[in-house]
């Protein structure tokens, strides 16, 4: 007598009706994941308008972009850890409709305050939007498949990156400045409905009590560490404000590394980090999103204020970078199943250092083809590098904890991304100060001021003094004051990202387990025998029981 053929698939364990729709459920995470990654890049084009519609000071213009990101990393382990224990469906859904409400307040905004409180509120829900995606997407999708659309969900991060300035720069020639933000709106309805009807709900089958001390130690350590990074630049490294908001940060998250390793229920199981698939993954991630945002934020001032394109045209001009991350990323499981993690990782960090190597060489008179010459290797090892190091850190981390194991992820790209702009940032502008001195040192003191302050101020004041006052040649030599400092900090970046290169090389594991993206519970599956068999401080990264998922 035949059998009847099963409901579920035997080496997975997911429900048929939801397995059937994951390439749509898909869909409905990168789209909401494209909504943070924008609201992340998009206002930096807006911030000349801002500064004039709402009379908004550096420091407020300032504090427009990073209250997003503060707020955002500092609740990523707290809200990937609600999401587990409440419901990654509901996180992701309330997430998304806080952000509606942050983007309709910041569309109608009328001051700065209001516009940066907006932000914050953008930020609160993008920390509950990002690991959610991850967490649903490797509940959804079976081995043999999640590396292929953790690929996807990784090109659509690296190149909605990118996508961020165009689009705002195009809203901002056609309509107010209030679009770059009433943009958000219809697209989030679209992914608050369809995945009200899509997605599945899922969380950690076991129930844990929450670990409210730990998350209070992580929140208040992971902000200050930003904070201080976001601030190190403008009130010096070595100062005291400095030092203080570091030490604040050290506190907090040492507070947090002890209370976890006596915690009877820890928000992050520190064990994890003795599994190198998430401990060596986990700093190279930070250093792919080091390099990249670094990038965008040097490659963006060096279009505009040394080659003179607009905002728009800049915008357009890292859409090949867009274009070859989201094309690349998508056939890297292909070559890391044929080559192993441990060998495309390496590899790909090697061609984002070689970009950041060839970036460092170009001048005031580079042209366009010169910069795509750096660009293209840039992009095309980060596209190598964000989906197995993605892979790798999820497969180590049980599917009950994938907001966990989400938030790890999201925090180390958000940190990497925080520091590349800062340390390099601040490497331009050391350099572009001791270049230029000698040249504006006759300069009366409040004009020296502008001019020192950066390319957009000196550009500035030549403009003031025009062609006959030597306003020409203070441009120039402030513009090769700029890509003097910006060939400084990309030499720096490329020598970091080598380093990461050889530690990839060397440390990452090169067995089967470990490139495959398979998860321990997948590989008990596929061997038809039971999880409880491979207990997690027998293996680390061995799975529990997959969520219940309806």
């Amino acid at each position: 007598m035949a059998h009847a053929p099963t409901t579920t698939e035997p080496d997975h364990g997911i429900d048929p009706a939801v397995l059937a729709r994951r390439w749509k459920i898909l869909a409905v995470l990168c789209t909401s994941l494209l909504i943070v990654i924008i609201g992340n890049t998009s206002l930096n084009v807006a911030l000349p308008t801002l500064a004039r519609e709402l009379d908004a000071s550096t420091s407020q213009l300032q504090w427009m972009v990073d209250a997003y990101s503060l707020v955002f990393a500092g609740l990523l382990f707290t809200a990937g850890t609600l999401g587990d224990r409440f419901g990654r469906k509901g996180a992701l859904q309330a997430g998304l409709l806080v952000f509606l409400v942050g983007a309709a307040i910041a569309t109608v905004a009328d001051s700065s305050g209001t516009l940066i409180a907006a932000r914050a509120v953008m930020g609160i829900a993008a920390a509950f939007v990002m690991p959610s995606t991850l967490s649903i997407l490797t509940n959804v999708f079976p081995a043999h498949e999640r590396p292929r659309a953790i690929a996807i969900w990784a090109g659509i991060s690296g190149g909605g990156a990118a996508i961020g300035p165009i689009a705002s720069g195009w809203l901002l020639e056609h309509f107010w400045w209030g679009s770059v933000f009433l943009i958000n709106v219809p697209v989030i309805a679209v992914a608050l409905i369809a995945g009200a009807v899509l997605v599945p709900r899922s969380k950690d089958p076991e129930d844990l009590p929450l670990d409210v001390v730990g998350a209070l130690f992580s929140i208040v350590g992971l902000s200050a560490l930003v904070y201080g990074i976001i601030e190190g630049p403008h009130h010096g490294w070595t100062s005291g404000r400095t030092l203080a908001v570091f030490g604040l940060a050290a506190a907090f998250i040492a507070a947090f590394v002890a209370w976890e390793l006596r915690a009877r229920y820890p928000m992050l199981d520190l064990r994890l980090f003795r599994d190198r698939r998430f401990s060596v993954s986990s700093a190279g991630m930070s250093l792919t999103f080091f390099a990249m945002f670094g990038t965008f934020f040097l490659v963006a001032q060096y279009f505009q204020l040394v080659l003179g394109y607009s905002a728009l045209e800049s915008g357009l001009l890292q859409l090949p970078m867009a274009f070859i991350m989201m094309t690349v990323a998508p056939q890297v499981p292909k070559l890391v199943g044929r080559f192993g993690a441990a060998r495309v990782v390496p590899f790909g960090l090697t061609a984002t250092a070689l970009g950041l190597l060839a970036f460092s060489q170009v001048r005031v008179d580079s042209s366009i083809w010169s910069v795509y010459f750096s660009i293209v290797p840039l992009a095309l090892g980060m596209a190598l590098t964000m989906t197995p190091l993605t892979t790798l850190i999820m497969s180590s981390v049980p599917l009950g904890k994938a907001g966990v194991g989400s938030a790890m992820n999201d925090t180390t790209r958000e940190l990497g991304g925080a520091l590349g702009v800062a340390i390099l940032g601040s490497l331009v502008t050391s350099r572009y100060s001791s270049s230029l001195a000698p040249y504006i040192a006759s300069l009366p003191d409040e004009v020296r001021s502008i001019a020192d302050g950066g390319l957009t101020g000196a550009l500035g004041v030549a403009e003031q003094l025009g062609e006959a006052g030597g306003g020409t040649a203070l441009a120039h030599q402030a513009q090769v004051a700029f890509v003097d400092g910006l060939g400084l900090a990309a030499m720096c970046g490329s020598a970091m990202v080598f380093i990461a290169a050889a530690a990839a090389w060397f440390l990452l594991p090169r067995d089967d387990e470990a490139t495959t993206g398979a998860t321990a519970l997948d590989r008990a599956d596929a061997d038809a025998t039971t999880a409880d068999a491979h207990p997690i401080d027998a293996v680390l990264g061995d799975l529990e029981p997959s969520p219940l998922i309806d």
